[in-house]
Formats: C-alpha cells, structure tokens, sequence
C-alpha cells in the first residue's frame, strides 16, 4: 500500500490524518503549547515506532512496550519532555539518552539540528537505526553504549534528554551540559518519577520540578 510523503496514507483508519488530530487535540487539552511541537507530533508516523500488532493503538496517549522492559512513552510525555527542552531557547545539539523505539528521537530531530542517541540494548539500538532510517532522518548519531556515561566525545549539549529515571540527576550527565544548556529527565525510585529540568548556570545548576510521571528505572551496563 502506498504511503504519502509525511508516511500514512490517509485512508487508513487508525494511522489517519482525523486519528492524529484527535492526539494532538488531547496533547492541546493537556497543556502542550508549542506550534512546533504539535506539529511535529502530528505529521511523525508513530505507528512505524510500534510492533504492527500494536499499530492500532499508535495515537492512543499511552505507552506502549517495545520488548527488553522498555516502553515507548506515551505522547503527552514525548510533548511534554521535548517542550520542556525547547522553552528556554531551541538547542542546536541534543543528547538523548535512551534511544527505545526511535520516537523521541525522531521528535527532536524533526526539531534541531543534531541529535546524537545512546541506546544500551543492542536490538533497539539496530531497530530504532532502522525505522529512523525509513522516515529519513539523517541528523542523528547513533551509539550502542552505556547511557549512563553519556557521550563525552561530542559533549558539551545545549540540550540533554533521559528517557529513563535516574534515582537522582546523574553528575556525569549534567556535566556534559553546556553553560545555558538544559536537562530534562524524570528522577527518583519505585513506580513514580519526578519530571525535572535542569539548567546549567555559570557557576553551578538550577533545578525545577515540572510534574508527576512514570517512567522505567535508567539501568547501567550494554546488553
């Protein structure tokens, strides 16, 4: 079946144009704001993002899993996560820890010049390689590694997204921040997470708590 130019062809009911709109008029009702992130968030395919057996449910606002623990998190967040980033000033490089499915990957190469991913389970890592790759975004930079450790080759960011939650925010990645640079990652133990921003100052870091979330715990090490 042919796909139009931004992935979809409109005929196809839950991967349509009016299924998407209704996403992205629940993400509005939600709080989300930004023209850009909408927009982005309405013309990405997530449906490629997802198993086909859960293609059905691609523009429900919920996490979905993916395989090896992991989730692709549910829109509202991805929104959420990526305005948080953007709402100082549009960073030029983002560091994603966490590449999962490819989803907030694509977001926020859809948004910035240069995107450079670490992904520690090697068959997410080729899978999210792959599907990036059938949607054509070529601004990112891909590495199979430890997230925890960051990406010190390419560091300082102006912009640092954890799709996992750290008990605290992790030393070594804000660090990698440049001066002005934000964090955006949720923090703590158990089922429920803090959605923290941190920006990096002159002499120092200023943190700020932005809401409740759930998100699966950042492990160590490469698999």
């Amino acid at each position: 079946m042919p796909l139009t130019m931004d992935g979809l062809d409109p005929g196809i009911g839950m991967t349509s144009r009016r299924t998407r709109e209704r996403l992205v008029q629940r993400l509005m009702e939600a709080g989300i704001d930004s023209p850009d992130v909408l927009r982005v968030m309405r013309e990405l395919p997530r449906h490629l993002f997802v198993d086909e057996a859960l293609a059905s449910r691609a523009y429900e606002d919920s996490a979905l899993p993916i395989g090896h623990g992991q989730t692709i998190s549910q829109p509202y967040t991805v929104a959420r996560m990526t305005q948080a980033l953007l709402e100082y000033a549009r960073p030029d490089t983002v560091l994603e820890i966490g590449t999962g499915s490819g989803f907030q990957t694509a977001v926020l190469a859809s948004l910035v010049r240069r995107v450079y991913s670490v992904e520690r389970v090697r068959e997410l890592f080729e899978r999210a390689q792959r599907r990036l790759s059938l949607i054509k975004k070529r601004n990112i930079r891909f590495r199979h590694g430890d997230g925890a450790l960051g990406w010190h080759e390419y560091a300082p960011y102006q912009g640092i997204i954890v799709t996992a939650a750290p008990r605290g925010v992790p030393r070594l990645l804000a660090e990698q921040l440049a001066t002005g640079g934000v964090m955006v990652l949720p923090v703590g133990e158990g089922a429920r997470h803090q959605l923290v921003r941190v920006v990096r100052l002159e002499h120092g870091f200023e943190q700020e708590v932005l809401e409740s979330v759930s998100f699966v715990p950042l492990l160590t090490g490469v698999s």
